[in-house]
């Protein structure tokens, strides 16, 4: 063993969660705890970016949809500020367009919230050593989109009107999740999902789910 591998193991990362859910961040912080230093945590971008700015920590795990922007305004304000601190982008969303948007943002990775406390645990370290980590099917993604058109901005006008929960409310009816179903999954009220459907549905011009579900996934949002 090298000197350099032992000052590494002896070193434990310090790891900062954002993410608004009170509960994910919770099991997260348990799990992530027995492998690294979770020295703090934030549910929105505003909170995030400061105390992140304080901490800096080595590896920043964020979530890509909350109120104020999510992920993508985090990533904004600290990628020129604190280049040091790398983020690794954890999802419920395996969009391709989510996936692209915060990689071109500065995310050294993404992966889904299925994966495992140890596949966790190994991701933050290899993005803290400077590596680029993915879900499987998500570094095709990636791949795919900077080998086609490298320069391109991930754009799109009819989809930059919607907030980043519209998104989300959007994706799950997509894939034919009922209302009480998005509601749960979201941690809202299904009057709010109703809320949030009649909105995307005046700002796209459509007048039903099917239309939506279509347009979805012309656009691989779901």
């Amino acid at each position: 063993m090298t000197d350099y591998q032992s000052e590494q193991e002896q070193r434990r990362l310090r790891v900062f969660l954002v993410d608004d859910h009170a509960m994910f961040r919770a099991g997260v912080r348990a799990e992530l705890g027995v492998h690294v230093d979770v020295v703090g945590e934030a549910s929105g971008v505003t909170e995030a970016i400061t105390r992140i700015a304080a901490l800096e920590p080595d590896v920043v795990l964020l979530d890509v949809h909350m109120p104020e922007g999510g992920g993508r305004a985090v990533l904004d304000a600290m990628r020129r500020s604190h280049p040091q601190v790398r983020f690794l982008a954890l999802s419920v969303s395996d969009a391709a367009e989510d996936v692209i948007g915060l990689i071109r943002a500065g995310a050294r990775g993404y992966v889904t919230k299925t994966i495992s406390p140890d596949e966790l645990a190994a991701a933050v370290r290899r993005v803290a050593d400077g590596d680029a980590v993915f879900s499987p099917r998500l570094a095709g993604f990636v791949l795919d989109a900077f080998a086609a058109r490298p320069d391109a901005p991930v754009a799109d006008p009819e989809l930059d009107q919607l907030t980043n929960r519209e998104r989300e409310v959007l994706r799950l009816l997509a894939r034919g999740y009922a209302y009480k179903e998005i509601a749960k999954e979201l941690f809202i009220s299904i009057k709010t999902v109703e809320t949030h459907v009649s909105n995307v549905l005046r700002k796209l011009q459509m007048s039903n789910r099917y239309e939506l579900s279509r347009w979805a996934a012309d656009r691989r949002l779901v």
